[in-house]
């Protein structure tokens, strides 16, 4: 990313304004660039690295960011965000007119391969699914995620007790299949986040005597490998990445500070004199993206191995070469094409 002079906007009414256009101008430039969304905190790392500000600046910047989303300076979906909870029940009508619909369909079919999902963990020893701290995490190793078919979520939805009976229902339903089941987790590198795994297992055990609908009964966690990938503090240091000052924690309060009730906690005790009173939040690789998304695959490729992906591929073309011969026996592509055609020569066009 080139480097770019920006200014984070000070003042009232037209010059703001005005600077506010500047400061948007500036972050489309660079989102063309990095290819990807981040969230408002991201862009601050970003700026950072940049040298357009310093990380005493990343509160103003998130700030200033979503002042550009509020004034219409920025689309409002710019920077990645949690799902929101939508509407349900919400009817779009088609653009396209009701033989063309059909038409899409028909193409679908022959095509179907590539949307029939095999069985990718048949055979395989063991089923993976990962969370992370951050929706930028998130937006960073989904590409990866999706090459090797791992579920992904953030961590803030630990909260929700139907989330975790989820994703523990599948490890039960693994597990049931003889597979060894793995949850990776990357966050940020502070006194809590090194001994995230603690908290991982409580709340699945928290969750264990649950009881589905279907009858179902919930998942017992203690075969289950918890794997605490990153941040790391040798990551860390090798990357050059941002060290915050402070260990603040989502209540507003200092873990370095005498005043904390946990300041004197055994894990915080221990955090200082091996990492001072700083933290470094898992933000800060997206400013990293490559080495960023190697450190994901890497703790993937330590269960799954460096041949999963062949694996996973000859899967796949045992399904293309199936249906292949299916339609190829059948005459089925030289049907579906001719109905695509006549659908196509008798689209009379308008809305209904």
């Amino acid at each position: 990313m080139g480097c770019l002079t920006v200014q984070l906007p000070s003042g009232r009414g037209e010059i703001r304004e005005q600077k506010l256009r500047e400061f948007a101008d500036y972050l489309n430039g660079l989102q063309a660039q990095i290819g990807f969304k981040v969230s408002a905190r991201g862009w601050a790392y970003l700026l950072e690295q940049q040298g357009a500000i310093t990380k005493a600046e990343f509160d103003q910047v998130e700030t200033v960011v979503n002042e550009c989303r509020t004034k219409g300076v920025l689309p409002v979906d710019f920077v990645a965000e949690e799902p929101a909870r939508g509407f349900s029940g919400v009817e779009v009508p088609e653009d396209d007119t009701p033989e063309q619909y059909m038409a899409s369909l028909l193409r679908g079919a022959l095509n179907a391969e590539e949307y029939y999902t095999p069985n990718w963990w048949k055979g395989e020893p063991y089923y993976i699914q990962m969370v992370v701290e951050k929706i930028d995490l998130m937006t960073l190793f989904a590409p990866v995620c999706q090459l090797y078919h791992i579920p992904i979520a953030t961590s803030k939805g630990w909260s929700s007790i139907l989330q975790r009976a989820e994703y523990a229902r599948r490890f039960r339903e693994a597990e049931e299949k003889g597979l060894k089941c793995v949850l990776l987790y990357c966050g940020d590198h502070d006194p809590d986040g090194l001994r995230i795994s603690e908290f991982l297992q409580s709340n699945l055990y928290d969750i264990q005597n649950i009881t589905w609908g279907d009858g179902t009964e919930g998942y017992d966690p203690g075969g289950l490998t918890i794997l605490r990938f990153g941040l790391n503090f040798d990551f860390i240091q090798a990357n050059g990445l941002t060290w915050i000052d402070n260990l603040v924690t989502g209540s507003g309060r200092d873990l370095g500070s005498p005043s904390h009730p946990n300041h004197r906690m055994p894990y915080v005790q221990d955090y200082l004199p091996r990492y001072g009173r700083r933290k470094c939040e898992a933000n800060a690789l997206v400013v990293i993206p490559v080495a960023a998304r190697a450190l994901c695959e890497s703790a993937i490729v330590r269960y799954l191995g460096v041949g999963a992906r062949g694996r996973f591929e000859t899967k796949r073309q045992a399904v293309r070469d199936r249906l292949t011969g299916f339609r190829e026996r059948t005459g089925l592509d030289e049907a579906i094409q001719s109905a695509i055609d006549q659908a196509e020569e008798g689209d009379e066009g308008g809305e209904t």
